[in-house]
């Protein structure tokens, strides 16, 4: 084979090579002069496409796949390329530039990312290079790192003068991408655009609850996350009626803390409801959800009706509180009254001891207190020898042979009505005295021990 031959051949070899197909080629060449033809045989090299598997993952329609951040993301790489290969996996990302990751002269290249984080999303590519044509071939796929935060959404309010609507806003930090929010009520959701919602007074009511529904595309719908607002009425607390003396200060308290949103409290004053602003005479003070009313050198026109009135989105609620106010000499009069009571009460309990005392002995001989006097027959044991009572009726009776006394029996008639009335009949009708028995010798047999 001269010169020009071989030239052909080389030129037709990287023809074929850039082409990228196999192909025999044959070339007949001849020499200047020379009649033999000469026929070369060549197989030329080839590069076929490069496979790329990245998993676990989801496809997105658009085939970007998404990986779930913390996660252990594999990849994996084929090709098959004659005579000779290599193998590369590179990465791109938002903030970094192209970075080899790892590479192989083997048909098949593997390679993974233990708790992948988002910094590591971006553009993944598969290079398979043919060493004898330089030819390279790429195969470049989308990674995006999702993440999910592991608390629910965070549902509030903002505070706003105008009480015609609530604005409600639903956020859920650290979603990515950033996920879908659906505000609705007993499972009636509507999509919003934006994180925030406007809901007009007429829309609600008391103890209505709010829910706010997150959606990301690595939620399932059993795992669902979301949150709720529950709006409140407001009510305002205090004391309805208010006793004063003239000429002192006072201050009112109302307290609201149960509205959501948080109500706006004010107070007014008269039938007519005029507002109150502070000044010289009314000083109005804010402690957490209490407001206060100062009401300095009370007087008697002073004495009137005041209003703690709260305001929101779902309705007005008013506290009525009542002033009385009381002169020097009303507080004088009150003094007077209250001393003559406590000594009609002490007055009264020490007559009650004084009956109670006087009539001891009928009480405590279970007469009782209101019964009459007239108790019956009472018979008291007395010792023969401490005592002699009636020794002109009752005869004495002889000591016995042992020694012993003798009791006598006492025979105590209390008066009653009957006796005086036949006292009475007595005195009109006089009878002789009966004679006196003398006594007899079965005396000792009355009374035995």
């Amino acid at each position: 084979m001269n010169i020009v031959a071989s030239l052909a051949l080389l030129c037709l070899s990287a023809a074929a090579a850039v082409s990228g197909n196999e192909s025999t080629e044959t070339v007949q060449s001849a020499a200047p002069g020379d009649n033999r033809t000469i026929n070369a045989r060549i197989q030329l090299p080839i590069t076929s496409d490069v496979s790329t598997t990245i998993y676990p993952t989801v496809v997105l329609p658009n085939r970007t796949l998404i990986a779930e951040n913390g996660s252990t993301i594999y990849f994996r790489c084929f090709t098959q390329s004659y005579p000779s290969q290599q193998l590369n996996l590179t990465f791109s990302g938002a903030l970094t530039n192209i970075t080899s990751l790892a590479s192989t002269t083997r048909p098949l290249l593997e390679y993974s990312i233990v708790n992948i984080q988002p910094r590591s999303q971006g553009v993944y590519t598969c290079s398979a290079l043919t060493t004898v044509s330089n030819r390279r071939v790429d195969n470049s796929t989308e990674l995006l790192v999702y993440y999910i935060p592991s608390k629910h959404p965070d549902c509030m309010f903002v505070q706003a003068q105008d009480t015609s609507s609530v604005q409600l806003n639903c956020s859920w930090f650290g979603a990515y991408p950033t996920p879908e929010l659906r505000w609705g009520e007993d499972g009636d959701f509507q999509v919003t655009n934006n994180l925030g919602l406007t809901l007009n007074s007429s829309m609600l009511h008391d103890k209505q609850k709010v829910t706010c529904m997150a959606l990301h595309k690595l939620l399932k719908q059993e795992n669902q996350k979301s949150c709720s607002i529950t709006l409140r009425a407001p009510f305002p607390e205090g004391k309805p009626l208010v006793t004063v003396l003239e000429g002192t200060n006072l201050t009112l308290t109302c307290s609201e803390n149960t509205s959501l949103p948080p109500a706006n409290t004010t107070w007014r004053k008269g039938q007519n409801q005029d507002l109150i602003v502070s000044g010289s005479r009314y000083i109005l003070s804010f402690e957490g959800p209490a407001v206060k009313l100062t009401i300095v050198n009370i007087s008697k026109d002073d004495e009137r009706y005041y209003f703690c009135r709260s305001e929101n989105a779902l309705g007005v609620r008013e506290l009525e509180v009542y002033l009385t106010v009381k002169t020097s000499s009303s507080a004088y009069t009150g003094a007077v009254i209250g001393v003559f009571i406590a000594a009609l009460i002490v007055g009264s309990a020490f007559i009650m001891v004084k009956v109670l005392y006087s009539r001891r002995h009928t009480i405590c001989l279970g007469g009782g207190f209101m019964q009459a006097e007239d108790s019956g027959d009472v018979l008291d044991l007395v010792d023969s020898d401490d005592e002699q009572i009636f020794h002109d009726t009752v005869p004495q009776l002889p000591p016995l042979a042992n020694g012993r006394h003798t009791t006598l029996v006492q025979i105590h008639r209390i008066p009653s009505s009957e006796d005086h009335e036949d006292t009475e009949t007595a005195g009109t009708d006089p009878q002789p005295p009966e004679q006196k028995e003398e006594p007899t010798e079965e005396a000792e047999d009355l009374v035995s021990f």
